[in-house]
C-alpha cells in the first residue's frame, strides 16, 4: 500500500465506509455502487526487513514510522481485519501445512452466512450502529475486555465498532448464539495495526 500515493489511497476512504462512491463533474454528480473487498499488503519497514531473523534491517526509527505514517489512521480505522505476518525461516517455508481443507472452511462459512441471514437479514458488516446494539452485545466479560482494548489501543467509536461486527462473525463462525469473551479477544487480535503495538 504505501507504494501508492498517500491522495490514491485516502480516496478508498468513503468507497470502504458507504459502499458507494460520488463522482462530480462540473454541474453533474453521479453515484455507483463500490461495495469491494480491499485485500492489501505491506511491509514493516522501506527495506521489508524489520523484524527479520537476519537482522538486515538498517531502517532508522524516523524512516519507519514515516514509511508506516503513509497510510493515514483514518484509513487504517476502515479495514477490518489488520494481520502482522512474520517472517518464516526456509525450512518452515518448506514443511506442509496442516490446516483445515478449503472444503471444511467454505462449508463453515457457509453455516455462518446463513446463520447471519436467519438472525438479522443481512451480513454482520453491513449491521448499522442501532442493529449493532441489538445483534453485537457480548457478555459483561467480553464487554469489559473491549473496553481495556479501546483505551490501551486509542481506538475510535468505527474501530469499536467494527470489532464488534468481527466479534459476532467469530462467534457466528464458532456456532454460538452469544458473543464470548474469547471471540472478543480474537477479534481484537485481528485489530492490532503496526503503530498500536
Amino acid at each position: 500500500m504505501p507504494e501508492f500515493d498517500r491522495k490514491v489511497l485516502e480516496v478508498l476512504r468513503e468507497p470502504l465506509e458507504s459502499g458507494q462512491i460520488t463522482i462530480s463533474r462540473a454541474a453533474r454528480q453521479a453515484d455507483f455502487p463500490a461495495r469491494f473487498q480491499l485485500i492489501a499488503a505491506m511491509n514493516s519497514c522501506p527495506c521489508g526487513y524489520l523484524g527479520h531473523p537476519s537482522n538486515k534491517c538498517r531502517c532508522t526509527p524516523d524512516l519507519i514510522a514515516r514509511y508506516q505514517s503513509k497510510i493515514s489512521g483514518p484509513l487504517l480505522d476502515r479495514i477490518d481485519i489488520q494481520i502482522e505476518v512474520a517472517a518464516l525461516s526456509n525450512d518452515e517455508l518448506a514443511k506442509q501445512a496442516d490446516g483445515e481443507s478449503s472444503v471444511a472452511i467454505a462449508k463453515r462459512v457457509e453455516r455462518a452466512r446463513h446463520r447471519q441471514f436467519a438472525r438479522q437479514g443481512k451480513c454482520n458488516n453491513n449491521l448499522s450502529p442501532g442493529e449493532l446494539d441489538l445483534h453485537c452485545r457480548p457478555d459483561g466479560d467480553g464487554k469489559q475486555l473491549l473496553r481495556t482494548a479501546m483505551t490501551r489501543l486509542h481506538w475510535s467509536a468505527r474501530a469499536y465498532h467494527r470489532v464488534l461486527k468481527i466479534a459476532r462473525t467469530i462467534a457466528d463462525l464458532d456456532q454460538q448464539a452469544s458473543i464470548m469473551p474469547q471471540h472478543v479477544a480474537e477479534a481484537i487480535q485481528y485489530r492490532r495495526a503496526m503503530r498500536e503495538q
